[in-house]
C-alpha cells in the first residue's frame, strides 16, 4: 500500500482549504467563536480541523470513506486484519477488546497487575477474572509480566475461559514470550488479547521485541500517542481475524457503543499522519531511539549509586525480552526513593520522568529525543549522584504482597450491590465493593467481590502509615471501606 497517502488528513486539509460556511458544531466556527487568547495560542489550523463527522470527512462510527482508507493503510503498517482507530485513548480499545469476546460470568485470565481499564471491562462486561500472579523482581522490586508455565496452570484449570490478556510490554518495557503463549492459549482454542499500551514502536524495528500481530495474537490496544507521535488519547485497537476467534462486525459495534459522537478530526488526523510517519520511517526512528536509550543505560551505568538494567536482566520466562527504550534507573542505593528522586529532578532541573515508585524511576526514550535532551537527564543524574551517594542509609528491597484473595462475586455484582461504610481495620471477613491498590509495586489488593482478610488489611496500613500512596477508596485516609451489605462472605 502507499503509505506516503494519509487520506483523512489530506481531505480535512482540502475541506479547510476551502473554507465552507458552517452551521453545524463546533460553535467556536473555526475559531471565530472561541476566547481570543486560547486562539492565539493554539492556531487557527488547529481550528480549521476541528470539525465533525458531516458527509466529505466520513464517520468513526460506521466508516465507508476517508477513515476507512486511514484504518486500512494502519492495518497494513501493523500487520493486522483490522485496526479501528480509537479516540477514547488505549483505555477505550482495552475496553474494547474485553466486552468483544466475554459476556456476564464468562472467565477471563489476566495478569493481577492489570490496568484499570481492564477492571472496568470486567465490570461492564459481568465477567469473572481468573488471576494470575506476575512475575517478581526482588533486585529492582519491580513486577514483570506473566509466564507461560502460569498460563497453562490457569488455562488447565479453567479451559471454559474466553480469553487470555497479556500485558505486553511492561510499563518498564519487560516482555514474557508472547508467541508461546499465544501458541499455548490457542491450543486450548482461547483468544489473547494484549495490552500493548506501550509497545506501538516494537513493530517497525527487528532490535525490539516481538509484536502482537507477529506474535499472532487476535486483538492488541496500542497506544499510538505514547511513543508513536500522535497527540494525546489517540490509539488504535489491531485486530487479527484469520485465526477465528474473534467477530469484528461485534469489535465495530462495542467501540462504538464506547466512543463519543462528537469524535475529534484532530486525533484523527494525528493517526493518520503518525501511522505514515511510522510506516515510512519507523525502523530509522526507532533505530535512533535505541541507540540514545543504550548510551544513556552505559552512562548510567557509571555514575556512582545507580544502575539501569539491560541484557543481564534477560534469560527467564518472564524476562524473554526488553524494550531498551524503556530506561530504568534503579536509585535505592543513593539511600532515596523513587518518588524523592522524581521530585528533585523536576525541582532542580525542571525535569519530568515518566513514573516513580519506591525504589526505580522510569525515563521513555523516544523518536521525540535528540543527543542533547539525553544529556540533559545524565547531567541531572550526576548532580543528583554526586549530593546523595553515600550520604543516606540504604535500605534493603522489600517487595512482599499477600495472597491474591478470595473472589466471592463478580467484580460487577459486588460494585452494584448494595453498600455500606464500615472502619477499614473491622473488616476483615467482608466483601469489598470497591478497589484498593498499594505503591509498590502497583497491584491491586483488593478489587470488588473479593473477601477482606486481616493479612491485607495489616499490609495496607503497614503502607498508609510509612506515607506510600494508596490509591482507590472513595476514603483516601482509608479510615473506612465500603463494603457490600452482608455479615459474612459467602465462600
Amino acid at each position: 500500500m502507499d503509505h506516503s497517502r494519509t487520506p483523512l488528513f489530506t481531505a480535512l486539509r482540502q475541506h479547510a482549504a476551502s473554507n465552507p460556511v458552517q452551521f453545524h458544531i463546533p460553535g467556536h466556527k473555526k475559531g471565530a467563536g472561541s476566547d481570543q487568547e486560547f486562539r492565539e495560542f493554539i492556531g487557527d489550523n488547529a481550528f480549521s480541523i476541528d470539525l465533525i463527522n458531516i458527509a466529505p470527512l466520513d464517520d468513526l462510527h460506521q466508516p465507508t470513506g476517508v477513515i476507512e482508507e486511514a484504518q486500512k493503510l494502519a492495518a497494513d503498517a501493523f500487520g493486522s486484519d483490522y485496526t479501528l482507530f480509537s479516540v477514547q485513548g488505549t483505555s477505550g480499545a482495552i475496553m474494547t477488546m474485553i466486552m468483544s469476546v466475554c459476556s456476564p460470568g464468562d472467565k477471563i485470565i489476566v495478569p493481577r497487575n492489570v490496568h484499570k481499564s481492564i477492571m472496568s471491562a470486567i465490570i461492564f462486561s459481568g465477567a469473572r477474572p481468573v488471576f494470575i500472579s506476575p512475575a517478581r523482581d526482588e533486585n529492582l522490586g519491580i513486577d514483570h509480566g506473566i509466564t507461560t508455565r502460569s498460563v497453562r496452570r490457569a488455562l488447565t484449570k479453567h479451559p471454559d475461559a474466553k480469553a487470555v490478556l497479556v500485558i505486553n510490554p511492561t510499563y518498564y518495557g519487560i516482555c514474557a514470550d508472547l508467541k508461546e503463549i499465544v501458541d499455548l492459549a490457542h491450543s486450548f482454542h482461547v483468544p489473547v488479547l494484549v495490552d500493548e499500551a506501550h509497545g506501538v514502536l516494537i513493530h517497525f524495528h527487528e532490535d525490539l521485541p516481538m509484536s502482537a500481530m507477529q506474535a499472532g495474537a487476535d486483538m492488541a490496544a496500542t497506544s499510538v500517542h505514547k511513543l508513536g507521535g500522535s497527540m494525546t488519547q489517540s490509539s488504535v485497537l489491531n485486530v487479527n481475524t484469520k485465526n477465528g476467534y474473534i467477530n469484528q462486525q461485534r469489535v465495530q459495534t462495542i467501540i462504538s457503543m464506547l466512543t463519543t459522537t462528537s469524535t475529534s478530526y484532530i486525533l484523527l488526523a494525528s493517526l493518520d499522519t503518525s501511522r505514515r510517519n511510522l510506516a515510512l520511517n519507523g525502523h530509522a526512528i526507532a533505530e535512533e531511539a535505541i541507540r540514545l536509550a543504550q548510551y544513556a543505560r552505559t552512562v548510567i551505568n557509571s555514575i556512582p549509586g545507580l544502575y539501569c538494567f539491560g541484557d543481564e536482566i534477560l534469560g527467564d520466562e518472564a524476562t524473554y525480552n526488553y524494550d531498551p527504550t524503556k530506561v530504568t534507573i534503579h536509585v535505592r542505593h543513593l539511600g532515596m526513593t523513587g518518588y524523592e528522586a522524581e521530585n528533585w529532578l523536576r525541582e532542580h532541573y525542571n525535569l519530568e520522568v515518566e513514573l516513580s515508585d519506591m525504589y526505580n524511576i522510569l525515563c521513555l526514550v523516544t523518536p521525540g529525543d535528540r543527543q542533547e535532551t539525553v544529556d540533559t537527564l545524565l547531567r541531572a543524574l550526576r548532580e543528583m549522584s554526586e549530593a546523595f551517594y553515600n550520604m543516606n542509609e540504604v535500605k534493603e528491597v522489600v517487595v512482599k504482597i499477600p495472597e491474591i484473595p478470595h473472589l466471592s462475586l463478580t467484580p460487577r455484582e459486588a460494585f452494584y450491590a448494595d453498600t455500606e461504610v464500615i472502619p477499614f481495620k473491622e473488616s476483615a471477613g467482608r466483601i469489598i465493593a470497591e478497589f484498593i491498590y498499594v505503591y509498590p509495586p502497583g497491584i491491586p489488593i483488593l478489587l470488588p467481590g473479593e473477601v477482606i482478610s486481616q493479612e491485607n488489611i495489616n499490609y495496607i496500613m503497614d503502607h498508609v502509615e510509612v506515607g506510600l500512596p494508596v490509591k482507590g477508596p472513595e476514603d483516601r485516609s482509608i479510615k473506612n471501606v465500603k463494603v457490600i451489605v452482608e455479615t459474612e462472605a459467602i465462600f
